[in-house]
């Protein structure tokens, strides 16, 4: 039984294939196209899991899509119609396209699918409710035999927020949150009102937070939203413009604040904005804490499994988990649409044929290292074809080189194994730096990635370390859970650096591993196992052999606005691009001051700003 799931139209399209409930494959076409979110058909991740499987689109059983387009579209019809006339600007705008593409997304489907197969079967077309397709995501490869769901994101058809109970093979969605009122949508606004990005640019904000103070709290939670006891509440829409209008927020809501909408690249990050930042997200932990302490006294079941756009929210991860209320978490690493297309095809051979589900003491996600891989051969020939001038060694040499490197204040590009699924790189398409070094924060973000400087970094650490470095004492192999600097490897402030404000606060030296250590004293912690990711913890453990640190630090390998690199030609033009020293590509070591200077490029120029 081959069945694949695909995620599309809106953003971070993306396939997965599941063999007899298995989990294969899964990439998003982002990795491909180098369309950062691309939300196209995503055709090229499809052919990518059909040769990872060994199979052909004939050979498929099932095709099911994420969501159900005649229920979104139910949801703008009669949003249109409550808030009428206002929005008819938007309305016009988005009945054409509706009406072109999306109303009726299965004949669309068909002929993509044809594309592959010129006889394909409509009746292996399946749609799937876009929160039960989240809610299977975290369920269904969780360790769990039983949990409480919960779902959180922008909107799906009409759902926001839902909460389900998994049990064995079976998936109940209990209650619900509905349009207009989101949470996802919420912090939306308030990444829309600092100029960054919507639907890209949330975790700048969330970034950003630790260098305000929540001064703002009380006016979001006295005007913008009812929020009851249980975690359910209502937006107060007169502060919102997303139901019918062209932007995120009203006047009303910039009257509020004081302050106009940040232009991007043209107003400066002050301190209001870092004071905005920390306040929508406290108010964020707030909701969701009362969520979840409600919901574990409800139903009285001790795991909890989550995914939505907003599960990636890992300082708010980190609380839920301090908070006790649940005994263990397992957060689905690909939360957002892109791991709808996985949750949509385990809902048809669990909940829909009532497979046999088999719960164990591990996840079934294959540390998310679902990509694709590339044969030494392979990464030998690509960098021959670009002129690239490299050394091939052995395992034991590359791991006492790269370490020698990091030791030496070196940024190193790390490409080995299959591709991570989600958005954060594990150790497969990773830049790797000394967490040591009082420079590496500046370095890496400015002329490495090219992105803000108030940006964090995460650590990853070994995971028998873990207790040692830092306060959580849970595994978190998909760097989603926020906790804090062990109080023994800090540096006592002086009252002059306590009383710093915003982006003064940056340089200071605040542990004995400055550079993956946040203002708040937070890190977002990546614990690396063997059984998952063997060469990066032999990695790890060799820099550890050699300093006693059994840290790195772990940034995704791409720049600002450009996907993480998917293969060897991505990884050669990203090092030739930016200011990485060294290159790891399976047994091939590339130093920058080596290459041929015709291979240089200016790399920055080739992606958008996100």
């Amino acid at each position: 039984m081959n069945i694949l799931g695909i995620s599309a139209y809106y953003h971070d399209s993306a396939a997965a294939i599941i063999i007899k409930g298995e989990i294969i494959a899964a990439a998003q076409e982002e990795r491909f196209s180098r369309k950062k979110h691309d939300p196209k058909f995503p055709s090229k991740a499809i052919s990518y899991c059909l040769h990872e499987a060994g199979i052909s689109f004939k050979d498929l059983d099932y095709v099911v899509f994420y969501d159900k387009p005649f229920l979104k579209f139910e949801r703008l019809l009669e949003t249109y119609v409550a808030f009428a006339p206002k929005g008819f600007k938007s309305f016009k705008i988005a009945m054409p396209i509706w009406l072109k593409e999306k109303l009726f997304l299965k004949r669309t489907l068909l002929k993509e699918f044809q594309k592959f197969e010129k006889s394909f079967d409509s009746n292996k077309l399946m749609f799937n409710e876009h929160h039960l397709s989240h809610a299977a995501s975290a369920f269904y490869p969780s360790p769990f035999e039983e949990a409480i769901i919960l779902t959180i994101d922008g909107v799906g058809e009409w759902a926001t927020t839902t909460i389900s109970i998994g049990k064995k093979n079976n998936i109940e969605i209990l209650k619900e949150i509905n349009f207009p009122s989101s949470l996802g949508l919420l912090y939306s606004a308030f990444t829309y009102y600092i100029g960054f990005r919507v639907n890209s640019g949330e975790y700048k904000l969330m970034g950003l937070a630790p260098y305000g103070k929540p001064k703002y709290k009380d006016i979001i939670l006295s005007n913008l939203l009812d929020l009851k006891d249980d975690g359910s509440f209502r937006l107060d829409q007169s502060y919102f413009n997303y139901t019918t209008g062209l932007t995120m927020i009203s006047k009303k809501f910039i009257k509020l604040f004081g302050n106009p909408v940040r232009k991007p690249d043209v107003d400066p990050i002050n301190q209001f904005h870092m004071d905005i930042a920390s306040s929508i997200q406290a108010v964020t932990e707030e909701i969701i804490l009362k969520m979840t302490r409600f919901i574990a006294r409800e139903y009285k079941i001790s795991n909890l499994c989550m995914a939505g756009g907003v599960a990636l929210n890992c300082v708010a991860n980190g609380k839920i988990y301090k908070d006790r209320s649940f005994k263990n978490i397992w957060i689905q690493p690909a939360s957002g649409d892109a791991g709808g297309a996985l949750g949509c095809a385990l809902t048809i051979w669990f909940k829909e044929l009532k497979e046999k589900r088999i719960s164990t003491n591990t996840d079934k996600m294959k540390g998310s290292f679902l990509g694709p891989s590339y044969s030494q051969n392979l990464i030998e020939k690509t960098l021959e074809d670009n002129g690239a001038k490299f050394l091939i060694t052995s395992e034991k040499n590359m791991l006492e080189e790269t370490t020698k490197a990091l030791m030496n204040g070196q940024a190193v590009g790390w490409f080995q194994g299959r591709m991570e699924f989600g958005p954060r790189a594990l150790g497969a398409r990773s830049i790797l730096g000394d967490p040591r070094s009082k420079k590496m924060q500046k370095l890496l973000n400015l002329k490495v990635k090219f992105r803000e400087s108030f940006r964090p970094f995460a650590p990853s650490i070994l995971i028998e370390d873990l207790t040692d470095w830092f306060e959580l004492d849970c595994i978190s192999p998909y760097m989603l859970m926020v906790d804090k600097v062990k109080k023994n490897k800090l540096f006592k402030m002086s009252k002059k650096q306590e009383n710093l404000f915003g982006i003064e606060k940056l340089n200071v030296v605040r542990s004995v591993v400055p550079s993956i250590t946040h203002v708040d004293y937070t890190a977002r912690i990546q614990t690396v196992h063997k059984e998952t990711n063997p060469l990066y913890y032999k990695l790890i453990k060799k820099f550890k052999e050699k300093t006693g640190c059994p840290i790195l630090i772990n940034t995704s390998f791409n720049i600002r606005g450009e996907p993480i690199v998917c293969s060897p030609q991505d990884a050669f033009k990203c090092f030739m691009g930016n200011g990485l020293d060294m290159l790891i590509i399976g047994n091939c070591i590339l130093k920058k001051h080596e290459q041929d200077k015709s291979n240089l490029n200016n790399y920055k120029e080739s992606f958008f700003n996100d």
